[in-house]
């Protein structure tokens, strides 16, 4: 593991930010931490990057000196600067022993090198996001901590930031705080949820997904989806029905087996035509709810 933390603990005051927080994360990965605002998920990614001390607890970080990177969630920089001036001063910062070239790389990964001798003063949000993480990447760092990159973005922004993330696996270990939860889905392997300094779950998304939500099928019909949902509530394997007009319902079942084998008698019941039927794929979003709920 490369980031290790046991009772993390930190307060401000009589205000507790994170309440023995116990973090795994292995070399490599790319680990999503999702959480509602004020879960605490700032807090810890400023004391992982060692601006802020912890109150209590142990963190264990197995990367050189230096090797530990931050970008927050709204980068800004001197509007007067160009693009490759603000890679380059990162670099003479942090890694003044890699050549000038790898500035160009960084920027040539991040989509950037038709922009790179303009002003950043003039570049979209989009742009500037891009840049940040060009910044924070070209020192080549161990640990990339990234605090809602993509959160103000237009979804065209969005894409491109989340590409050039999912490009960096392997290459570092990431860890990525984010409250849309489509991104942390899309490029992360490892799921964080955090609520009131807490971690609730901690594992990869597969096992994180599995068995958390209750299944269920959506259906679509042609005609008044009502007095079908009336008959399906009645039936003993049948939790709950959620109409979703026009003539859709969620079927909540507490056995898979029984609704594979009466599900399609009951529809075929009710005399409306059939146009799709599926089962429902459980996502983050909804084991999110169902946690912080």
């Amino acid at each position: 593991m490369i980031i290790e933390s046991t009772a993390l603990t930190k307060r401000y005051g009589r205000h507790t930010a994170l309440d023995g927080v116990d973090l795994s994360i292995a070399r490599g990965s790319t680990y999503g931490l999702v959480g509602p605002n004020g879960a605490g998920k700032t807090t810890l990614l400023a004391i992982l990057a060692g601006l802020r001390r912890p109150t209590g607890g142990r963190l264990d970080i197995d990367a050189r000196p230096g090797k530990v990177a931050l970008l927050p969630d709204t980068p800004q920089f001197e509007n007067w600067l160009t693009g490759r001036e603000v890679v380059d001063l990162s670099r003479n910062l942090v890694a003044p022993h890699l050549p000038a070239t790898r500035v160009d790389e960084v920027l040539h990964e991040a989509g950037l090198s038709d922009a790179a001798g303009r002003a950043v003063g003039g570049y979209s949000r989009g742009m500037l996001q891009r840049l940040g993480i060009a910044a924070t990447v070209v020192g080549e760092p161990e640990v990339l901590l990234l605090d809602e990159p993509a959160s103000a973005l237009d979804p065209a922004g969005r894409r491109e930031v989340l590409s050039l993330i999912a490009g960096l696996r392997g290459r570092a270990t990431v860890l990525m705080s984010s409250h849309i939860l489509g991104d942390v889905q899309e490029v992360c392997d490892t799921i964080g949820i955090m609520r009131t300094g807490r971690v609730l779950f901690q594992g990869t998304l597969q096992s994180l997904l599995a068995g958390r939500t209750k299944p269920a099928y959506l259906v679509r019909l042609r005609g008044d989806a009502g007095p079908v949902a009336e008959k399906l509530r009645a039936q003993t394997w049948v939790t709950g029905v959620d109409v979703q007009p026009p003539g859709q319902l969620r079927i909540i079942v507490d056995d898979l087996d029984l609704a594979e084998q009466h599900l399609a008698g009951v529809l075929a019941n009710s005399a409306l035509p059939v146009i799709s039927m599926t089962p429902e794929a459980a996502d983050l979003e909804a084991v999110f709810l169902e946690l912080t709920s």
